[in-house]
């Protein structure tokens, strides 16, 4: 492979791993949770209703791909997201799903 090919294939990669780090419900709404301020495991273990060890599983695959970070606040661990770019990717998922929808409406008539 040329050294281009293999840089494109790198990029590919790269971006294939955060899109991993999204493709999962739970995750999805702990990152919109943590949009709104900084939370601790214990308060995303009650939205996600999930135990601890799967929150912080989800956290630090989201960590791993550069989406939040931490910050220790004495025993506790308070996350946050890190990138200000999910707003315009949550607004674009959205209106794929409304043409979604809007294409199966027309099919119904």
């Amino acid at each position: 492979m040329k050294p281009a090919a293999r840089a494109a294939r790198s990029r590919y990669e790269a971006r294939a791993r955060i899109a991993k780090a999204l493709a999962h419900s739970s995750r999805l709404m702990i990152l919109e949770a943590l949009e709104r301020r900084p939370m601790c495991v214990c308060e995303l273990t009650d939205l996600v209703g999930a135990d601890q060890s799967t929150v912080s599983k989800h956290l630090a695959l989201l960590k791993q791909a550069g989406l939040v970070e931490d910050r220790r606040d004495g025993v506790m661990v308070f996350y946050s997201v890190k990138v200000c770019c999910l707003k315009g990717f949550w607004e674009c998922i959205e209106g794929v799903l409304s043409e979604n929808l809007k294409a199966q409406q027309a099919v119904l008539r």
